[in-house]
Formats: C-alpha cells, sequence, structure tokens
C-alpha cells in the first residue's frame, strides 16, 4: 500500500515537473534604463499570462550591449529576439529573419521608422521609435523670438547670450553631437550611397564651425570649464541656454528644471537633419520562431507602444501613440513634427568602426 502511494506521489510530481519544463522558453535581450526595464517587465508578465506556454528569460545588457550580442552571435548562442537599432543592422543583415510579410499593420508606423530598420528592402526590426535631435532653450536666459532658425541666426543668439557670462550651446566631445552642424554645412560621415564624406570641404567646415564656438566663438564650454559635470547638469543648473539631446532626456528635464524652457528644432541648414530608430528583431538561430514571433507582436502592439510613450522616454514608432505627445508648454509636438523633414542616418556595416576611428581624433583636438 505504501508502495502504491509512493508511486502515485513520484508520478504526479513528475508529470508537474513536465508541464513546466514543456513551456517553450525564448530569450529576449534589451538596453535600457531602469524605467524601461521595469516596462518591459510589465509588458513581459501581461505576456506569459496570455500567452502560459512560453516563458520569456529576459537579458537585460546595460553596458557594451552590441560587443556582448556581437559574441553570441559568433558563438551560435544569441537571443531569439533581440532589441536593435539601424546603427547596427547591417551589421546584423544576414543573422536575422526577413519580417516584411509580418508586419501586417505597416501603415499604423511613420514609414521612416520602417524604412530606417529595412537593409536592401527587408525589414529585418519591428520599430519601437524614432529618434532625432533638438534644442532643449532654457527661456529664461533666451529672448527667442522664432523657433526655426538658420545657423547664422543661432550663432547671432548665442553670442548674445555669451554676454551675460553663461554659455550659450552645449558641447560634447563625440562626432555624434557634431553630425548636425555638419549636415548643416551639407557634409556628414557617410553619404546616401556610403561613401566617405567626413574629409570632404563641407564636412570639415561644419566641424570647423563646431569646434570654433569653444574656441573662436566662446559661447560653448571648453573640457576644461566643464569638469566633471555632464552637459546635461550644467543646463539644469542654469548654466547653458541651448542644450543639444534627444527625447530621453525630456522626463529628467520635465522633473528636475525649475525654470521656463521648450523644445525647438535644430537651425536649419543645407541638409536634412538625422533620425535614427530601434525595434524588435528575431534571430534566425532561433528554434523558436512562431514564438518569438508571438512576442514580438505583443512587444510592439499600440498597448505596448502607449507604456513606452507615456514614459517621455521614446518618440513611438506607431502614429497613434504619438498623439500623446501633446504638452504645450514644453512644445512637445516638435519631436513629431519635424519627422517628415529628416532623413535616416546612412550606416554600413563599418559604421560603428569609422565613428570611433573619427572620434579618437576629436577628443584629442
Amino acid at each position: 500500500m505504501l508502495k502504491r502511494l509512493f508511486v502515485l506521489i513520484f508520478s504526479i510530481i513528475f508529470l508537474c515537473g513536465c508541464t513546466t519544463s514543456n513551456k517553450e522558453e525564448i530569450v529576449f535581450s534589451s538596453w535600457g534604463s531602469v524605467t524601461e526595464t521595469k516596462i518591459l517587465a510589465k509588458i513581459i508578465d501581461s505576456f506569459e499570462v496570455e500567452n502560459p506556454d512560453i516563458k520569456i528569460n529576459f537579458m537585460h545588457i546595460p553596458q557594451n550591449y552590441f560587443q556582448k550580442i556581437h559574441l553570441l552571435f559568433a558563438s551560435k548562442t544569441p537571443p531569439d529576439v533581440l532589441f536593435i537599432n539601424n546603427l547596427y543592422l547591417p551589421i546584423y543583415e544576414n543573422c536575422l529573419i526577413d519580417l516584411t510579410d509580418f508586419l501586417s499593420d505597416k501603415e499604423e508606423f511613420f514609414p521612416q521608422a520602417i524604412e530606417g530598420l529595412s537593409v536592401n528592402n527587408k525589414i529585418l526590426a519591428i520599430p519601437r521609435d524614432i529618434s532625432n535631435q533638438v534644442f532643449y532653450v532654457n527661456l529664461d536666459l533666451v529672448n527667442l523670438e522664432k523657433e526655426e532658425m538658420s545657423l547664422e541666426d543661432f550663432l547671432h543668439i548665442s553670442q548674445e547670450v555669451a554676454k551675460k557670462n553663461i554659455f550659450a550651446v552645449s558641447h560634447e566631445k563625440d562626432i555624434y553631437w557634431a553630425l548636425p552642424y555638419l549636415r548643416a554645412f551639407g557634409g556628414g560621415v557617410l553619404d546616401k550611397n556610403l561613401n566617405l564624406i567626413i574629409d570632404d570641404e563641407k564636412s570639415q567646415n561644419g566641424l570647423n564651425f563646431y569646434n570654433d564656438l569653444v574656441k573662436k566663438y566662446k559661447v560653448a564650454p571648453s573640457k576644461s570649464q566643464v569638469g566633471s559635470l555632464t552637459q546635461a547638469q550644467l543646463f539644469l543648473d542654469g548654466k547653458i541656454a541651448f542644450y543639444l539631446s534627444g527625447r530621453w532626456m525630456y522626463p529628467i528635464i520635465s522633473e528636475k528644471a525649475d525654470f521656463n524652457w521648450k523644445v525647438i528644432p535644430f537651425p536649419k541648414g543645407e541638409l536634412s537633419q538625422l533620425y535614427d530608430t530601434s525595434g524588435w528583431a528575431i534571430s534566425k538561430d532561433s528554434k523558436h520562431i512562431e514564438a518569438s514571433k508571438k512576442f514580438v507582436k505583443y512587444l510592439s502592439s499600440e498597448e505596448s507602444s502607449e507604456y513606452f510613450t507615456k514614459t517621455g522616454l521614446i518618440i513611438p514608432a506607431r502614429k497613434k501613440s504619438s498623439k500623446l505627445l501633446n504638452n504645450e508648454e514644453h512644445n512637445e509636438k516638435v519631436f513629431i513634427e519635424i519627422i517628415d523633414s529628416l532623413e535616416k542616418t546612412p550606416v554600413n556595416k563599418n559604421y560603428r568602426k569609422i565613428l570611433d576611428k573619427i572620434n579618437l581624433t576629436f577628443l584629442n583636438n
């Protein structure tokens, strides 16, 4: 009798264990702040409730994300689903599945977001957001008569601000922050045909203008004047009038700025400014393609898009979610209004290496 009872109990335990282990497990990787990971955790929990046969193993990589992803692909152990941006997309073109036919509601997304995550007419990731650069302006320091201006107008205003013994504009030793100025002069890093143009005359004119904001015009802080402070800290402390940054700074500035401020477009120039975009991709090496597609559909849903948008961290790739950017005081609509005037960042497989090489020279000048 005891023997039969033991066998019965063992059988129940074994069957329960099999039920748990039969869940299809997906590895999902992303970078992101504490706020972003909390949103992702909420989305994952909701997905697992609706899909009890699928388990999501979240791989959070807050630093050196693509270095680690590259190693995982090299070792044939990549995540099934991964968060990726257009700057790295060409590197992984042959490692990701084509999601063109999977995107059934294509018209619900900004076409720029889809274009940014497409390589050779293949949609390799379902868009989450669009990223662009704008100026956050301290209105207590600047008499801003108009939002749109030329680079010449901007320099004149900056020189007037500098007369008050404050810095007019942020300045970082990184080509990413200089690129809007290069574009304004008609240059850049790569052109539309992916030819390297950083050494061309127009690009060098833009780079020289950017550096002259510190050296010649003295409207931006030098590295020695900044010390250990970030440009964001200087802006929040009322020591910089124009702070060049992206949407991701909006929540912090909204919370901490104790002065009047708004968002305006970067000054108009010879070429359009650039945008980047990020989204959800699926590895070709995944053994759980269909389950991964279910998860990507959930991540890119309207509901998930609204979760992210309400934090203020992103410019949503979905048109409907973009209506949430409606704060008139801070001119929040600018993030959306400028999208149609932007071009996607030209990138190739060596783009990140090119930027690293430029920055080595840039940082030493």
